[in-house]
């Protein structure tokens, strides 16, 4: 995850913004360029690539301009800046202005790793990183986006939205700014998002329908299952959606069930991939399990996934013909 930029002065250092997290460095950038225009409205922006910058170059962007003696300077893709500019930046990064905000943005990897190494030995050069969170993470992540935005989720909703949006975070966020957006007017305060709320609004979509048949089935529901299957084909789930959730949902039984024993819910939950929050129901659903249910089960939804993709003439018959599979492998 991102550590968040300093809310002090942009000016008169460096920031040096590093991480693959695409979505959280942009985040970073921008709120560090509201900071930059709240303190400087008058301040001329330049946001550039760094392959655009050859030797000499970088002087001009970081000089007084025609039209203000304070700038704001914006690097980006810095492991594309040519060799023979490194020394300008070096020396620049080494005694910065005192008139400029400069940001410079590495996407991550080893491409420019030198001159990184070399950046972060200036006194003046202030890092912040950008990691994606974990799978198991993006609950404690989305709870977190929902308090930014002035409200609350709870534990089990937070988990929901990430199962019902995906784990890409631009997705979640926006969901997170949609949700408090829509229940602040009507609740005042502090909105509070509940797992209810979250399904009013996100409940439709088919990542959390095809993981709502898996559950069922794993958890021997099997007139649940069948219901919610045929309102999936009715509604034109992708049947591949839906064996991806059965392969996800019996693997993760299967690692809990070989997971180290006596390990904490947070622990556990690192250890099988999951959100914490999923523990507890994997740990009921596996009561009903054993290993060679499992492995029947598994080798159920291999078949039914390549029967999908192409292999069966009925993608209907093959995805309710592995709903029964599995609910006949449960040892009870």
């Amino acid at each position: 995850m991102a550590t968040k930029p300093s809310s002090t002065s942009p000016f008169g250092v460096v920031t040096l913004v590093s991480g693959q997290a695409e979505f959280l460095s942009e985040r970073t950038v921008a709120r560090l360029l509201g900071i930059a225009g709240a303190e400087a409205p008058e301040a001329d922006v330049s946001d550039v690539s760094a392959a655009s910058i050859a030797a000499g170059e970088l002087a001009a962007l970081t000089s007084p301009s025609l039209f203000s003696s304070v700038r704001t300077l914006v690097v980006r893709d810095l492991s594309e800046l040519a060799d023979e500019a490194h020394k300008d930046l070096l020396a620049y990064a080494g005694a910065p202005s005192p008139d400029v905000a400069c940001v410079l943005v590495h996407p991550g990897g080893n491409k420019g790793k030198g001159l990184l190494d070399k950046l972060r030995k200036l006194d003046a050069v202030s890092e912040v990183k950008t990691v994606s969170p974990k799978p198991w993470e993006l609950g404690g992540w989305v709870v977190s986006e929902v308090r930014e935005h002035g409200g609350a989720i709870t534990d089990d909703a937070a988990s929901f939205l990430v199962a019902a949006v995906g784990n890409d975070l631009r997705a979640l966020a926006a969901a997170c700014d949609q949700l408090v957006s829509a229940i602040a007017p009507a609740q005042g305060g502090k909105p509070r998002i509940t797992i209810e709320l979250v399904r009013q609004y996100f409940d439709g979509r088919a990542e959390v329908k095809s993981f709502d048949i898996a559950d069922a089935a794993i958890e021997g529901r099997l007139g649940v299952a069948l219901e919610q299957l045929r309102w999936a084909i009715g509604n034109h789930v992708a049947p591949v959606l839906i064996t991806s959730a059965f392969a996800s949902g019996l693997r993760s039984l299967a690692k809990l069930q070989s997971a180290p024993r006596g390990l904490r819910d947070t622990d556990l939950a690192r250890e099988i991939g999951a959100p914490a929050f999923r523990v507890r129901s994997l740990r009921a659903q596996l009561r009903s399990w054993e290993s060679a249910g499992l492995a029947s089960a598994l080798s159920s939804v291999a078949v039914a996934d390549l029967d999908v993709k192409g292999g069966a003439g009925d993608p209907e018959y093959a995805l309710e013909h592995m709903v029964l599979s599995v609910y006949r492998a449960r040892s009870r």
